[in-house]
C-alpha cells in the first residue's frame, strides 16, 4: 500500500500521542469519552507544543518570552487569585495600586491633591488600555459637546495609518471615525499633518511612542505644540493620547530628555504594555490619566462583589492577578538603573544588527533601533526574490522575521522587521547575521558577502 492510501484512510478527527505513553488516540474537536493518565496528556501536549516556534528565535514579537525563574514562581502561586477581587484578595489590589503609582511617577504625572492616588488601573494589554483611553475621550468630548447646546453625533479620533489595529477596532465598536493619515514622507504621523486634521468633531489625536512597523518614535512634543497653535488660532482644544504600548517602557530609561509623557500639558493619557519592555510575560498592560479630571465618573462603576464594594473602569473582569504581581516584581527588582541596562543592552544589540544588515549589501534600512530596539529594512533595488522569500528562507534556520507592507502613503514598500528584546545577546546576533547572508546566497546564488560582526 502507498503512502499516501495510507495517508488518506487515517481518521483525520482523531489525533495519536508520538509514543506509546497509553494515552492512545483521542478525538480533535471532541471530548475524549473517559479521563486520561495526567503525565500521558502532559507528554501528550508537550509534544504539539514543539512544533511552536523557539521564542530565542523569534525576532517578529514585542512580547517578552523570557523571564527569571523567580518571578515565574510568584506568578505560579498567584494564578488562581482573581484580580477584581479586592476584598478577597487585599494585597495584589495594594500590588496593583503601587504599580500604578510608580508608572504614573515614572512618566510624570502631576502629584495629585491631597494625597490621592494616580489615576490609571492594569488591563490584559494595551489593547483593552486603548479602548478605555479612547472612551474617556470621547465620552469628555461629548460632554462638552452637549454642554454647549452643540451636534456629538459625530466624532473623530486623529492617527496615523501606521497605529496598531486596537485603534481601528476602538474607533469600530465605540462609533468613532478613525482619521487616519497617511504616510506622507515620514514613516509615521507629523505634528503638521495631526494639526491640518483636527476639527471641532476630533476627540483627541493618538500619537505612537514606537511604530510596531519600524520602532520609530512620533514626535509627541512637536504634535502637542502644533496643538497648541492649533488652539490659540482657532479655539480648538484638541488632547493628545499617548499610545506608549512599547516606549513607555523604553523612553523613560534612555531617552530621558524627549518631551513625550505628562511634562507635556496636551497630553491626557498613556497606555503601555507591561508584557513588551515591561519585561513581563503576556497578558499585563497599563493605562493612566493625567487627573481624575479626565476620567469621566460615569465611565466608573462601584461593584459589590464578594461582600466587599469596589470601583471598576476596566472592560475586562476576572483575570489573574499572575501579571500584575509580575510586572510589580520587575519594577522592584530591576529598579531604574537595571531597567535603563537591559533597554540599552537590546537597543545596542539592534543598532549592530542594523550595521550588520547594512554590509550586506542588497538592503536598505528604515529604522535603525535607535529609538525602539526595532530595525526595518527594504531590498534597494528589486532583484528575481522579495522580502517575502527572504522571510521564509530565514525560517529554515529557525529564524522569525515578519515580512509586510508599509501602512498608506508607503504601501508600496515591503520590509523586514527585527524586534530585539530582552534574553536575546550578541552572539545570537551574530548567528542570526550570518544565516542572514546565507540566505540571500540561497536566493541570488551569488557567494554570501562576509558580514565583520564586533561586540
Amino acid at each position: 500500500m502507498s503512502l499516501h492510501s495510507q495517508h488518506t484512510s487515517r481518521d483525520e478527527t482523531m489525533v495519536e500521542s508520538a509514543f506509546d505513553s497509553g494515552l492512545g488516540a483521542i478525538p480533535k474537536h471532541a471530548l475524549p469519552q473517559g479521563s486520561q493518565d495526567a503525565d500521558a496528556v502532559m507528554r501528550f501536549i508537550q509534544d504539539e507544543l514543539m512544533l511552536d516556534g523557539n521564542a530565542r528565535q523569534n525576532l517578529a514579537t514585542f512580547v517578552t518570552t523570557w523571564m527569571e525563574p523567580q518571578a515565574a514562581k510568584l506568578m505560579q502561586a498567584s494564578l488562581e487569585k482573581n484580580i477584581i477581587d479586592k476584598d478577597e484578595y487585599p494585597q495584589s489590589a495594594e500590588i496593583e495600586r503601587r504599580c500604578v503609582n510608580i508608572l504614573a511617577n515614572l512618566w510624570h504625572a502631576p502629584e495629585p491633591t491631597g494625597g490621592a492616588d494616580a489615576v490609571g488601573c492594569s488591563t490584559t494589554g494595551s489593547s483593552e488600555a486603548a479602548m478605555l483611553a479612547g472612551m474617556a475621550l470621547k465620552w469628555r468630548w461629548r460632554a462638552r459637546r452637549e454642554a454647549a447646546g452643540l451636534d456629538a453625533a459625530k466624532p473623530n479620533l486623529v492617527m496615523g495609518a501606521n497605529v496598531q489595529v486596537c485603534w481601528e477596532k476602538f474607533a469600530r465598536y465605540w462609533d468613532v471615525e478613525a482619521r487616519l493619515i497617511p504616510l506622507d514622507g515620514a514613516t509615521h504621523l507629523t505634528a503638521a499633518q495631526a494639526a491640518a486634521a483636527c476639527d471641532e468633531n476630533t476627540i483627541g489625536v493618538v500619537a505612537v511612542l514606537g511604530s510596531t512597523f519600524d520602532g520609530s518614535y512620533e514626535p509627541v512634543e512637536e504634535i502637542a505644540a502644533a496643538l497648541d497653535a492649533l488652539a490659540a488660532e482657532t479655539g480648538l482644544d484638541v488632547p493628545v493620547h499617548v499610545d506608549a504600548a512599547s516606549g513607555g517602557f523604553i523612553a523613560p530609561f534612555l531617552d530621558e530628555g524627549l518631551l513625550w509623557d505628562f511634562k507635556l500639558d496636551r497630553v491626557k493619557s498613556i497606555n503601555s504594555s507591561g508584557h513588551k519592555y515591561g519585561l513581563v510575560y503576556p497578558g499585563v498592560g497599563w493605562v493612566l490619566w493625567r487627573s481624575a479630571e479626565e476620567l469621566p465618573a460615569d465611565l466608573i462603576f462601584s461593584v459589590d462583589y464578594l461582600g466587599g464594594s469596589m470601583p471598576t473602569f476596566a472592560l475586562n473582569f476576572s483575570r489573574p492577578a499572575a501579571q500584575v504581581i509580575a510586572q510589580y516584581y520587575t519594577l522592584v527588582r530591576y529598579g531604574f538603573d537595571g531597567f535603563r541596562g537591559i533597554q540599552q543592552r537590546s537597543r545596542d544589540i539592534a543598532v549592530a544588527i542594523a550595521d550588520g544588515v547594512e554590509a550586506l549589501g542588497p538592503f536598505t534600512l528604515l529604522s535603525r533601533g535607535g529609538e525602539l530596539p526595532v530595525l526595518a529594512f527594504k531590498l534597494t533595488t528589486p532583484d528575481a526574490w522579495s522580502v517575502y522569500d527572504l522571510s521564509h528562507e530565514l525560517r529554515s534556520f529557525g529564524w522569525i522575521v515578519p515580512a509586510y507592507p508599509m501602512p498608506e502613503g508607503m504601501a508600496d514598500v515591503d520590509v523586514l522587521r527585527v524586534v530585539v528584546r530582552n534574553g536575546f545577546t550578541f552572539d545570537l546576533a551574530g548567528m542570526f547575521l550570518a544565516d542572514l547572508a546565507k540566505s540571500v546566497e540561497r536566493l541570488s546564488g551569488r557567494q554570501p558577502a562576509r558580514v565583520a560582526f564586533h561586540h
